[in-house]
């Protein structure tokens, strides 16, 4: 399992990111980016530090760590911006925190992330055809998440995926161990939303995908 989709104590989550890999790797995972909530004001803090940590303790604790971001709440206007930013101070991952149901988030945001070019559109909610469309012309992976609330809309995100050919990725959005799923209950929640057994194997190589092209960054 590869989970791209993570939150330490750097921002929400439980964990230092240390034992949030360690409790990863013991859950069953090979490879987790860490991707704390981030935006103008803290990104330069937190995300040099876990790209040190990430460097030095992967190959120690036997799990590949990849240090990320998830823009959060970032304005639409701005997100091609932060997205450079992120990528400047390393990130080998990007996350956009998309227009999920269940929080407030900026209409337009979807949009502006897949024309920023994120490598994974968190929990998009209600995204609409065209931006299904743009999302598979750019790359960018929709998330399949196992997150209660944000998982609403999987089936809508997963129907628009087939339609127009974009690439799925499936992830915990962890904010502690306790969100870090097993093997069986992940493949049930991708499967009870419809995925069939060749797309989910399809979102673990696209995971991999983009694990393997941030090692080579």
């Amino acid at each position: 399992m590869i989970d791209l989709h993570t939150h330490s104590s750097f921002s929400d989550g439980e964990l230092i990111p240390a034992e949030l890999a360690r409790r990863a790797k013991v859950a069953g995972y090979r490879a987790i980016a860490i991707t704390d909530h981030a935006d103008a004001s803290n990104m330069d803090f937190a995300l040099p530090r876990v790209a040190a940590m990430a460097k030095e303790y992967s190959i120690y604790m036997d799990i590949v760590i990849v240090a990320g971001v998830e823009l959060t709440h970032v304005p639409a206007a701005l997100m091609e911006q932060e997205v450079r930013r992120a990528r400047a101070l390393g990130a080998g991952i990007v996350v956009a925190h998309g227009e999920t149901i269940v929080e407030p988030v900026e209409t337009g945001t979807n949009l502006a992330a897949i024309l920023a070019g994120v490598d994974v559109l968190a929990h998009p909610g209600l995204i609409t055809e065209e931006e299904v469309r743009l999302a598979a012309e750019k790359g960018v992976r929709l998330e399949i998440t196992t997150r209660a609330g944000h998982g609403y809309t999987n089936g809508h995100v997963l129907a628009l995926a087939r339609a127009h050919g974009a690439k799925l990725v499936v992830n915990n959005d962890a904010h502690s161990s306790r969100d870090l799923v097993c093997a069986e209950l992940r493949r049930k929640i991708a499967l009870g939303c419809g995925m069939t057994p060749e797309e989910y194997r399809q979102a673990d190589a696209e995971a991999w995908a983009l694990v393997s092209r941030s090692l080579c960054l």
